[in-house]
């Protein structure tokens, strides 16, 4: 074969190689369609998009206001993930809806506490006060829980996390309490004595737990540590793992700490 041959066969052979590179897509990005509640959880779910880009996930973030639409959408498929509840919340959802809907990894634990208008210590609450506390059976639980560890009522033993208003043995003070969704309760602090809220809301109603909570949960052993959850038989998906990765990474808990300055804390 001559040389000019031997050149053009491999002139004809390189140009095929690259149209084949060109007409080969490029792999495509792992994705995951994240639900969080809107705010600073939001703020949260962001920084773990950064990260979790790095690492070949594109999470597309999808906002809610109320706290019992995320685990419908999950279930019916419209999400991938979410991540805005703690196991006893899940666990009360599963009850009254069946979802199987399981904990991938923890994110974040954000203490509830009790804040008020009104007053500025909580033993200088009035007998009969007005005490709003959220409806749902999880975080009602937990503010009942709450109230009676700083001495307010006491509880019926047994009842773990999950007591109801029935279970309140004593109540010295004859407080009435007001049950109302957890996001509307900021708004009615006005018109009450005091309210358990959740720290996400607090903080959006411009609360700063740290210095307006009267009284607060312990910030070690919280047994409220948030998560993303999943469909049952998800959570070892690879895009899963990396969307709790991005979660539990450093540059997720620098932001808590230069974000929130202990009002929300790692959970991991």
């Amino acid at each position: 074969m001559s040389d000019i041959s031997r050149r053009w066969l491999g002139l004809a052979a390189a140009t095929a190689f690259a149209t084949l590179a060109v007409a080969l897509p490029a792999a495509a990005a792992e994705k995951v369609k994240l639900g969080v509640i809107g705010g600073e959880e939001e703020e949260i779910a962001e920084v773990a998009k950064k990260v979790a880009a790095k690492d070949g996930l594109e999470i597309q973030i999808v906002t809610f206001s109320d706290y019992t639409l995320p685990n419908e959408a999950l279930s019916r498929g419209d999400l991938d993930a979410n991540a805005f509840q703690h196991q006893p919340y899940l666990n009360a959802q599963i009850a009254a809806r069946g979802y199987k809907i399981v904990p991938a990894g923890f994110t974040i634990v954000e203490p509830i506490g009790f804040y008020s208008l009104k007053h500025k210590s909580f033993k200088d609450l009035p007998e009969g006060a007005q005490i709003g506390i959220p409806n749902d059976p999880s975080n009602g639980g937990r503010a009942l829980n709450l109230l009676a560890a700083n001495g307010l009522i006491k509880l019926a033993s047994g009842k773990g996390l999950q007591p109801t208003v029935l279970d309140v043995t004593d109540n010295p003070k004859k407080v009435k309490f007001r049950e109302l969704d957890a996001a509307l309760l900021p708004k009615q602090l006005p018109d009450l004595d005091g309210a358990v809220v959740n720290t996400n809301y607090a903080l959006g109603a411009k609360l700063d737990p740290r210095k307006d909570a009267l009284v607060q949960e312990s910030r070690t052993e919280n047994p409220y540590g948030n998560f993303v959850a999943v469909r049952a038989g998800d959570e070892s998906k690879p895009a899963i793992r990396k969307l709790v990765d991005a979660y539990q990474s450093p540059e997720v808990k620098a932001f808590l700490e230069t974000r929130f300055k202990g009002a929300i804390l790692p959970a991991w």
